[in-house]
């Protein structure tokens, strides 16, 4: 059984001027500006777009230093708690990776190594709100990983510079800090340009253009993940409080008007109160005017008739967050697979990984959690493999399996480098070695 109580209604949820701006277009010339003119360009686009233009775009460490003085100091011990756990946990992380190697047979010896990314872009984006959490879930990460340099940009925020960004992005561990943003930011790390070193990887989540840009560049440059608007899916029984779930799904509407907005319930009741519960409380929210597009346009209520079919439905949307309000929430550990993050229990909320607990908030979206996971500390790393065969004999008899394995494929160059060996440490003969004559043999 289904029922929908609520369903989307996406029409005319976006104005004819936001669906026929061009943002591949537009990013694609930016990023061709900025590869011609470099730094000209970059400042021609922060003051077109950021209307900032200062002298330099990087701060020196006296104005770091002043900037974070004007910070409270309640949210400078919060930030540096907060990054305590973000750090605890990637540093576990970073433990459960080992290098290892092993002896496959004898005198053969493979091996995998973690090695750390040479450099790190992160973004931490600041268009409607200071990101603070951004920048602990990129710098603190990838500084976890031993990522040697990691440069940091952010915008203004309609001017002004934000401190406690600022103070996030330098006791993270950055060690270059821009006052850039959008395309030109990506863009300038991506590429590089006279005063901003390029980076290897760019991390940190962003609007539609930054996550164009990153798209338009992987390649050239790695990325954590292509980004899309916030995404939140609540699965409740009939025990779960219709005001937690409405609060809950308003707590993540407010990023943007275009968040996903879910609740699958066991109980016809449980979804119709939260329906009234998230009108009344819409219209009280300070952030309503994002919040309420969202859930007004792409909210859904989903009446099932029973657990099991609701976290079979659940898998199918793949979330980035899922919430599980049920009297047994563990239970969707072993029911489910398709999610960006878990949230088990109403003491555990989506906010609580957004902005404090400690795991990574730059989850998967669209789907895309059917195939990876979030930015964590193995996003930092290159896993690296090498092998050594020490042993005569067994690199004679690796040859002649490479030469039989080889010509199967008709590789006839590959299987040569086998016969070689094969030669050299068994005295196989091969004609080839010999220009055709049998009766010479070459000074290996």
């Amino acid at each position: 059984m289904v029922l929908y109580l609520k369903s989307r209604n996406v029409s005319g949820a976006f104005s004819a001027s936001q669906l026929s701006t061009d943002v591949p277009g537009i990013v694609k010339g930016v990023i061709n500006d900025i590869r011609a003119r470099g730094d000209e360009a970059v400042r021609f686009y922060s003051e077109k777009f950021d209307k900032w233009s200062p002298p330099s775009f990087r701060l020196s460490s006296a104005e770091i230093q002043k900037i974070i003085a004007t910070v409270p100091k309640a949210t400078y011990n919060d930030i540096i708690t907060v990054q305590n756990n973000v750090r605890t946990f990637a540093l576990a992380q970073r433990k459960s990776l080992t290098d290892f190697e092993m002896e496959i047979r004898p005198g053969v010896h493979l091996g995998q190594k973690n090695i750390p990314i040479g450099s790190v872009g992160a973004y931490v984006p600041g268009g409607r709100y200071p990101m603070l959490a951004s920048a602990h879930m990129t710098i603190v990460t990838a500084k976890a990983a031993g990522v040697p340099k990691v440069i940091a940009c952010t915008p203004t925020i309609r001017g002004e510079i934000p401190a406690s960004t600022i103070a996030s992005m330098y006791l993270a561990g950055a060690d270059e800090i821009y006052l850039l943003g959008g395309v030109q930011a990506i863009a300038a790390m991506s590429i590089g340009t006279s005063t901003i070193e390029k980076v290897d990887f760019i991390a940190g989540p962003g609007n539609a253009f930054v996550a164009e840009t990153k798209r338009q560049l992987f390649g050239e440059i790695g990325i954590d993940l292509p980004a899309g608007p916030t995404e939140v899916l609540i699965v409740a029984d009939g025990k779960a409080c219709p005001t937690t779930v409405a609060t809950d799904l308003l707590s993540q509407a407010e990023h943007g008007p275009d968040t996903p907005a879910i609740l699958i319930t066991t109980s016809k009741e449980v979804g119709e109160q939260s329906i009234k519960e998230l009108e009344r409380l819409s219209k009280i929210l300070p952030t309503a005017e994002l919040a309420s597009v969202s859930w007004n346009t792409f909210g859904e209520v989903i009446v099932v008739g029973w657990l099991d079919e609701a976290y079979k439905l659940a898998d199918t949307f793949a979330s980035e967050h899922v919430q599980i309000l049920t009297e047994n929430p563990r239970e969707a550990l072993e029911k489910m697979s398709n999610y960006g993050a878990l949230f088990l229990g109403e003491k555990t909320c989506v906010s609580y990984g957004d902005k404090v607990i400690g795991t990574n908030h730059v989850l998967p979206t669209k789907k895309a959690a059917r195939f990876t996971g979030g930015l964590w500390v193995g996003k930092f790393l290159k896993t690296v493999t090498y092998q050594e065969v020490r042993s005569h004999q067994e690199s004679g008899e690796l040859g002649r399996l490479c030469g039989r394995a080889a010509r199967a494929e008709k590789f006839e160059g590959h299987a040569r480098s086998g016969d070689l060996r094969a030669y050299k440490y068994l005295k196989d003969r091969f004609h080839w070695l010999s220009s055709g004559r049998p009766d010479t043999s070459p000074k290996i």
